[in-house]
């Protein structure tokens, strides 16, 4: 994989010389300040670490999968993979994301501090609770959590104002906001509902519609609206349309409303409501497969592989979607446990791959920066591509999305060996990618730099 400019993470490095070249391959991005790069890699590091501690919990206790979603166990491991891996990870992303796709200085870095630590202590402790079933100290937590949330909202709509006009990007990063915002204070609501009786909506729905709000409304809207900047980044495109884009962002969001109004109150529309974020998406792959037979990077690295299989998990988690919408679709155990292979699928499988993807992206280019930015003209450093390995990124990469199929089907069909056996082969490929990010890191604390030496010719044994 070819390197990304310095500039990058907001850092302009002194000009390079020719044989330097290679490690400033893409265009520069300066003008901007980014998050401190040890900022990110703290909630990356909580990301990843949540990951393993929930992959442990499969391991230990397949059964989670085996029975119907709505136990107390299950919901505290939901909230460690939505909050603890995802949240955290997409948390510190945005801190240098934001700053890149819209060249812009983050509004402050003192309020990521008070953040990280408000977000961590809010999800370890609302796991605890959901798992103790000690719905008090849930809300206690969740209070917590809801505070640094809105930190962090407030701090990227301070960014975001400072930008003018709109386009695909702001708006969806505005959304996210918005929805990310909305979450938080509904499960502050949910929870409520537990000792104050004055909700009208059965609880299974408002917890569906809870998880929908989350999911599509951060997650799958973030996905969408950074890749319309990064896709194209990485592969040496660029947005092939903008109205299309605008138009995908508008529906995603119109779609999400019905689909959230829908599920709560156990609409018939819920179809409707689906079809229409369906289009959404249908538009946003039209966009991005427009993008990509417009690139001139031919070859697509391993991290843009994990991606765009991630996206390609869109197809068939819309069409699970529109089976469970049927109201006519029967009660059974195997067509209640298609609910929790859709959870299984568009947690772990579109944005969890998603986030793995972006991270052999992003973590390289942190490192990168805090290590080897400074040298540049002035000592010899190493290529992005020789701080991880690749045979290790193809490894993890065949195991992740084989453990995710087999975690899937044996969810489908209820057998608690066949899913603890699919979640090790799971974790082994999470073991796999967290050894590469080992790698990556080890540059961080220990940077290998060395003098430059004179580009003179020589004749060199092999060695």
């Amino acid at each position: 994989m070819e390197a990304i400019s310095p500039t990058f993470a907001g850092i302009k490095p002194q000009p390079a010389p020719r044989t330097a070249s290679r490690s400033a391959a893409m265009p520069s991005l300066a003008g901007f300040k980014a998050a401190s790069v040890r900022l990110p890699l703290c909630f990356v590091l909580v990301g990843v670490l949540s990951l393993l501690v929930g992959a442990g919990f499969l391991l230990a206790q397949p059964d989670l999968l085996a029975t119907y979603h709505y136990s107390p166990h299950l919901i505290a491991l939901t909230h460690l993979f939505v909050l603890g891996f995802i949240s955290s990870i997409v948390m510190g992303a945005m801190y240098q994301l934001v700053p890149v796709t819209l060249q812009v200085q983050l509004y402050s870095e003192r309020l990521i501090k008070f953040q990280l630590g408000a977000h961590v202590i809010g999800f370890a402790g609302m796991v605890f609770a959901f798992w103790n079933y000690n719905m008090a100290a849930v809300g206690w937590f969740g209070t917590l959590l809801t505070l640094g949330a809105l930190l962090f909202v407030f701090n990227l709509v301070r960014t975001l104002a400072t930008v003018k006009g709109w386009n695909s990007i702001k708006l969806g990063i505005a959304s996210a906001l918005f929805w990310l915002s909305s979450t938080v204070l509904a499960g502050l609501l949910l929870v409520a509902t537990k000792f104050w009786s004055f909700s009208t909506f059965m609880p299974i729905a408002a917890m569906h519609a809870h998880a929908h709000l989350g999911v599509i409304g951060v997650f799958v809207l973030m996905i969408v609206t950074v890749s319309y900047k990064l896709v194209p980044m990485f592969t040496l495109s660029e947005l092939q349309s903008e109205r299309r884009a605008w138009w995908s962002v508008v529906l995603l969001n119109a779609g999400l409303a019905a689909v959230f109004a829908a599920i709560l109150r156990q609409s018939a529309l819920k179809i409707p409501s689906a079809l229409l974020l369906v289009s959404s998406l249908v538009l946003y792959g039209v966009e991005i497969l427009a993008i990509l037979r417009a690139r001139n990077r031919r070859t697509l690295d391993w991290g843009m592989r994990y991606f765009l299989t991630a996206i390609a998990l869109l197809i068939p988690l819309s069409a699970l979607a529109i089976i469970l919408c049927w109201s006519g679709l029967p009660v059974t155990a195997f067509t209640m446990q298609l609910e929790s292979v859709y959870g299984v699928l568009a947690l772990l499988g579109l944005v969890g791959l998603a986030i793995l993807g972006m991270l052999y992206k992003i973590v390289p280019f942190l490192v990168w920066f805090h290590s080897y930015s400074r040298h540049i003209g002035r000592a010899k450093v190493p290529a992005l591509g020789e701080m991880y390995s690749v045979p290790l990124q193809v490894a993890g990469y065949w195991t992740y999305v084989t453990g995710l199929l087999a975690v899937a089907a044996a969810t489908a069909f209820s057998n608690q060996m066949a899913i603890r056996w699919a979640c090790a082969l799971w974790a082994v490929s999470l073991l796999i990618f967290a050894a590469n990010m080992a790698r990556i890191l080890v540059h961080f604390v220990r940077p290998k730099v060395s003098p430059l030496t004179a580009n003179v010719p020589t004749t060199r044994k092999h060695i």
